[in-house]
């Protein structure tokens, strides 16, 4: 396994409690990162929602210094036709995946800018970029991730902080236990290597991603797809 040093750095990970956040959070300290995590979940070093800015801004106040954030929070949302997908439904899955990305990189951006480093990562889906049936709210959500990241890393460009994000396919993780089975069978159909992925391989590509060894990508969209990904 690929050790990266991440020695003196404060993380920040957000939905860390489990899945793919706990993995990389588990990853990040074993580089010598101090790790914080924030979440809804019990357990976390900071309790709160992410579609509250002033959960994740107290989050960041108290923590002082961030040098690495992974927006990892988010909910699949419900399996349902468009014509059956309830306002507040939309509106609950919108709030957390996408603006929470919005609050989280907004509340750590200025210190970093103000240090002179930082990376930031976060958690896309490959559902923002072909969409999945009976996820129009989540396949929307993620693709206003990557959207943000492209606006967020061109804005903070040349300020030592980078932005990217990930674009998985469907992962092995808790998030699946609200999903139908016709849902997931949907997705790993699709997949050429046949199997869903898991949460450490997706921490392996972030925690580079949160690396000094990443330091010329900005604003992009790494895909860890199994090979579903065509763009």
């Amino acid at each position: 396994m690929n050790r990266y040093d991440f020695t003196g750095r404060v993380a920040l990970v957000t939905g860390g409690a489990s899945g793919i956040g706990a993995a990389v959070a588990a990853r990040l300290r074993e580089g010598g990162a101090t790790v914080a995590t924030f979440d809804r979940a019990e357990g976390a070093d900071f309790t709160g929602d992410i579609s509250r800015s002033a959960d994740i801004a107290s989050a960041v106040a108290r923590l002082g210094a961030v040098d690495i954030l992974v927006n990892s929070a988010g909910i699949p949302g419900r399996s349902l036709h468009t014509a059956d997908v309830p306002d507040e439904e939309w509106e609950r899955v919108l709030a957390i995946n996408a603006t929470g990305s919005f609050y989280a990189c907004r509340a750590v951006a200025p210190g970093m800018v103000e240090r002179g480093y930082g990376r930031i990562v976060l958690i896309a889906s490959i559902a923002g970029k072909d969409g999945n049936p009976m996820a129009a709210a989540y396949s929307a959500s993620k693709a206003a991730v990557i959207a943000l990241t492209k606006a967020v890393g061109k804005d903070l460009a040349g300020t030592g902080v980078l932005v990217n994000c990930v674009a998985p396919a469907v992962i092995e993780t808790p998030i699946l236990e609200g999903l139908s089975e016709e849902h997931i069978g949907y997705m790993v159909e699709r997949i050429p290597l046949g199997r869903m992925g898991t949460a450490e391989e997706v921490a392996a590509l972030v925690c580079w991603l949160a690396s000094e060894d990443c330091s010329f990508s900005t604003g992009a969209t790494f895909d860890i797809s199994g090979g579903r990904a065509v763009y």
